[in-house]
């Protein structure tokens, strides 16, 4: 059973007064106090109320910037000062919150490495207990959706509701345009779970350089994410750390500018019931398509017996690559991309592989 999990709207936060999307920008790292003021200056000079920066960095190698330390809060809380805006950073430990509590932080969200760590999730959950600060929690490094919820029960167990999460990508070892996967099929499926879950993309540390940062801020809008968390710094030639994937304001500008925003919902009447019918034509499929897969797996079991009859391996190499190669050839024709055919037949054939399996063994 999935834990409910008790949520206070996003439009009850009191951080976000522009429509969707909701913004946090600012630059990856606070490196000092001019370019904190000067990066808020630019950032707020179109719109964006919320100021993001990195003041503890953890880092993969040792002798990196690490980030400047409660410095930089200080340097936030005259930016929040100054220009009004509310101001968020990362928190990893007891000691980061208790910082970002005495300094007058708006929101904290928790990295991609520590959610992936329940000992410091908890950890964090503790130091938060009774207090009222917006928590966003980004995805694990690895693609493990039970693991980025587990993050946020610990943090609704201490009483923690303004929660929500921002979607980064997934740590992979393919090479990819991207920096990271990014997982959207995740993404989807947690929102699904919790439609009511404010959720953010993180289209810089997705995209690794700034000139992707566009096409995955529209992707994930289009997917109906309500809010970007996007690195900008005044100068990103000089960044300490993620300079590739930084954009200056007026860059920033220009590229939220340019985003559209597609509803989530509609009153429109005939949208409503021509959207209707075609998603009841694709519940017929679907189901369909569920009645196939199982016929499929009726006869995969018969191979599976009529193998241990005869005493033959289950995996026949030769035969998958014919039938994957054929699968490809055929799905071109009907317009599906290679890669989506040979995701959806390798799964069916890892699913009969099992099957077989387990007939084999005696189970």
């Amino acid at each position: 059973m999935a834990y409910k999990l008790e949520l206070t709207p996003l439009s009850e936060w009191g951080m976000f007064t522009e429509p969707r999307p909701c913004v946090i920008a600012g630059p990856c790292s606070a490196e000092s106090e001019e370019q904190m003021m000067e990066t808020a200056r630019g950032l707020h000079e179109f719109g964006i109320h919320v100021l993001r920066a990195g003041i503890w960095k953890p880092r993969t190698h040792p002798g990196s910037f690490e980030g400047i330390g409660v410095p930089g809060l200080k340097w936030m809380q005259k930016a929040k000062k100054e220009y009004g805006m509310k101001i968020a950073t990362e928190v990893a430990s007891e000691k980061h919150v208790f910082e970002c509590l005495k300094h007058g932080v708006d929101l904290v969200w928790l990295g991609a490495r520590t959610t992936a760590n329940p000992f410091l999730v908890q950890e964090i959950a503790d130091a938060l207990r009774d207090t009222d600060i917006p928590v966003l929690v980004k995805n694990p490094v690895n693609a493990d959706i039970d693991l980025w919820i587990g993050a946020l029960e610990r943090l609704n167990a201490v009483g923690i509701t303004k929660l929500g999460v921002i979607h980064r990508g997934f740590s992979t070892f393919d090479k990819i345009k991207y920096r990271n996967e990014p997982g959207w099929q995740i993404a989807v499926e947690l929102k699904s779970r919790y439609p009511q879950l404010p959720f953010f993309c993180d289209p810089s540390h997705m995209a690794g350089k700034r000139e992707y940062v566009k096409e995955i801020s529209q992707r994930s809008l289009d997917l109906g994410l309500e809010g970007l968390m996007i690195e900008s710094h005044c100068n990103p030639a000089c960044a300490l750390s993620d300079s590739a994937q930084q954009l200056t304001p007026p860059d920033l500008k220009e590229i939220l500018f340019s985003l559209l925003v597609r509803d989530n919902d509609t009153d429109n009447l005939e949208y409503r019931e021509n959207i209707d019918q075609l998603r009841a034509k694709i519940d017929v499929l679907d189901e369909n398509l569920l009645y196939t897969l199982g016929s499929r797996m009726k006869i995969c079991r018969q191979i599976g017996q009529y193998k241990k009859d005869n005493n033959i391996a289950i995996l026949q190499t030769s035969r998958w690559d014919s039938l994957l190669a054929k699968a490809v050839e055929k799905g071109r024709e009907y317009g599906l991309p290679e890669q989506v055919v040979t995701e959806i037949f390798t799964a069916v054939h890892d699913a009969s592989v099992d099957l077989q399996n387990e007939i084999l063994s005696g189970k």
